[in-house]
């Protein structure tokens, strides 16, 4: 589809802001460098920034000459967002301001058990009880809430989650009734968050093509053209783990058969391991995961053959998504990325050039997180800002490419 004026515009936006949250301060001519945009162009958006509450100026430099430069950053001191993680054992919200500092965060657990709607939106409101006492008059702008599963963000649906059983529920408008914020509420899955965090804060800031590799109970591939992020006709761009890599291939959870997440999803390789070791996983998927990578790092035949097979699969199938998408840069991520990426990402990366075909497989950069942060939640609440920052419609035109 053609972008319009405003979408070229909030691109142009989103450009400049990632700049100065990552920079500042800095000046207009700067961040007309570094975005090749042109001054005037900059100029325009950030006095919309500025009349948003967004941007503040913050002194002045030696132009070497001139009359001195205007120095700019995000407005510290302005409102909020905040981020929140959903997931089947707890709910964790971050409150960030401008800079996308973290200003604020609360974690609830949750129990198995406790996954109908209202026991989540239940634990999201006293999380949020206890931020808005400590926030005082302060303005919150947007909430970003990242659910597992398939969401519908033009609605606020969560289409299917299938940990929970959920289908179609209108989790926006129960979450709205029940906080009561009167600010808007963005909803998407992790995918799509952690890939938006990537964006704004993390290792994508700046990269054209992106794919964010996420293995974890479940496995995807989050990605981003242009620096904005790749959604598909029905959100549903990404599903690399539901692709098939062998017709006879065990089931997936997802009903079809031979699918990369059947192979190199945490319950495929907990499942690999104990057929081969003959003895089942004892504790969580987390604890299970942490003791084959001891495993391994002990030298245990079992848990070696089990990180070689997997890493064969896994192999393939960022193969066929280098092949089709062509990226610049591959970020891997996930609990289980984490948690055994010591072992798995050295065997994968050797198996690689087998599968991928050469020019695709140079031009990509393959580099795992190291992100301190919780990007599921910053990715949410940079949806929040996104969605703050499409006000600049109503700011005005000034802007031209």
């Amino acid at each position: 589809m053609k972008s319009t004026s405003r979408d070229i515009r909030l691109r142009n936006c989103f450009a400049v802001l990632r700049h100065l949250i990552a920079d500042a301060p800095t000046s207009r001519q700067i961040l007309a460098r570094e975005t090749d945009l042109s001054v005037a162009t900059v100029s325009n958006l950030v006095t919309d920034l500025i009349e948003l509450g967004v941007v503040v100026e913050v002194g002045r430099e030696d132009s070497g000459g001139g009359r001195p430069r205007a120095l700019l950053a995000p407005n510290a001191g302005g409102g909020v967002m905040i981020g929140v993680d959903v997931a089947e054992t707890y709910v964790y919200l971050e409150v960030y301001d401008l800079t996308l500092a973290v200003v604020d965060r609360v974690e609830e657990r949750m129990e198995p058990s406790e996954n109908a709607p209202e026991q989540v939106i239940g634990h999201i409101a006293s999380a949020m009880d206890q931020i808005r006492q400590r926030l005082g008059d302060r303005a919150i702008l947007g909430l970003g809430v990242s659910l597992p599963g398939q969401v519908d963000v033009t609605w606020g649906v969560s289409g299917f989650a299938p940990n929970w059983n959920w289908h179609d529920v209108p989790f926006r408008k129960l979450l709205a009734d029940r906080l009561q914020l009167g600010v808007p509420i963005y909803l998407d899955n992790p995918l799509k968050t952690i890939t938006v965090g990537e964006l704004w804060f993390g290792d994508g800031r700046g990269v054209d093509r992106l794919a964010v590799l996420i293995l974890g109970t479940g496995v995807g591939a989050g990605l981003a053209f242009g620096g904005q992020l790749y959604r598909g006709a029905t959100n549903s761009a990404g599903e690399w783990g539901h692709t098939t890599i062998n017709l006879a291939g065990p089931q997936c959870r997802c009903g079809a058969k031979g699918c990369i997440e059947a192979y190199v999803g945490a319950p495929a390789i907990l499942w690999h391991w104990g057929q081969l070791d003959g003895r089942a996983s004892a504790g969580s998927q987390t604890e299970a995961m942490a003791a084959l990578a001891a495993a391994w790092e002990a030298g245990e035949s079992t848990a070696v053959r089990t990180v070689e097979t997997v890493a064969e699969y896994l192999a393939a199938g960022v193969a066929n998504l280098l092949n089709l998408f062509n990226p610049d840069l591959v970020v891997f991520d996930g609990w289980v990325t984490s948690v055994l990426g010591d072992a798995l990402v050295p065997e994968f990366e050797r198996r690689l050039a087998d599968h991928a075909m050469e020019a695709p497989l140079k031009a990509a950069r393959l580099k795992r997180n190291t992100q301190d942060r919780n990007m599921v939640a910053l990715g949410a609440a940079a949806l929040a800002l996104e969605g703050h920052l499409n006000r600049l419609n109503t700011v005005g035109s000034r802007s031209r490419r």
